[in-house]
């Protein structure tokens, strides 16, 4: 069994910046990628960003410039660093992981973390 834990999220003003941390925990796992989605209230979950094992990264098309993934294989860590918040970005966003434990590669969320940007 592999835990994802979230932190990191919290209240800011539209502008500001936050940054959100997940780590990965278990036995003898490997991760092939990690990413974070969000869902706002009322809308469906969406990717915001991931990245995999050998650094590529992929974004949504309403962070790219403004939020930056990155990733620590070693220590099984994903971040997401966001500037330049808009209210928009308010959501309960979540790490999300892709794990391999020795069977089939299995697919594992976090519990969420709020981030609320005030207009």
């Amino acid at each position: 069994q592999v835990q994802l834990v979230e932190s990191g999220g919290g209240l800011v003003q539209a502008g500001g910046s936050l940054r959100l941390s997940c780590a990965a925990s278990g036995r003898r796992f490997s991760i092939n990628r990690m990413g974070w989605y969000r869902q706002a209230p009322g809308r469906q979950r969406e990717l915001v960003a991931d990245i995999t094992s050998g650094g590529s990264t992929n974004y949504a098309d309403s962070v790219k410039g403004r939020f930056t993934i990155s990733k620590d294989n070693a220590k099984n860590t994903v971040a997401l660093q966001m500037n330049s918040l808009k209210h928009e970005d308010t959501a309960v966003y979540y790490c999300n992981a892709d794990v391999f434990t020795g069977g089939p590669t299995k697919e594992y969320w976090g519990q969420g973390t709020q981030v609320t940007v005030s207009s």
